[in-house]
């Protein structure tokens, strides 16, 4: 059985509603981009940074092919296509007592499915207000 904070985020994926990211998060939340170095910290921009994901990569090809499940922490392996390019890649979740996620880490391969998706994400993020 999957652990309430990975249904919630499931059902957001699989719904693509940007509405209900904020309320999966944790006030102090941090996540973890594979292209900025610096984590960000703070509900509202996590929220920015995931709903700037989801229009990047949640695509008709999107979908998640494995998950690994802690106690209070998950991985999630996926894979997609943009633009005919083969982006593979990982979210690791970590949530609180509360079941809301504290901590987003994404990592992607290969090089050029970052390059592609590097790009694609700072036109979301320049256009998303947190």
């Amino acid at each position: 059985m999957q652990p309430t904070p990975i249904v919630r985020w499931h059902q957001a994926v699989a719904t693509n509603d940007l509405s209900t990211i904020e309320d999966l998060l944790a006030d102090d939340a941090v996540f973890q981009s594979p292209a900025v170095h610096v984590p960000q910290v703070g509900k509202s921009l996590v929220a920015k940074y995931l709903r700037a994901a989801m229009v990047v990569l949640n695509n008709d090809s999107f979908c998640y092919i494995d998950e690994w499940i802690g106690d209070q922490s998950a991985v999630l392996e996926f894979e997609l296509s943009i633009d005919g390019i083969y982006v593979n890649g990982v979210d690791l979740i970590h949530w609180n007592d509360e079941g809301l996620i504290t901590r987003f880490k994404v990592m992607i391969r290969p090089l050029k499915g970052l390059n592609t998706v590097i790009p694609m994400m700072g036109k979301q993020l320049q256009g998303d207000q947190p």
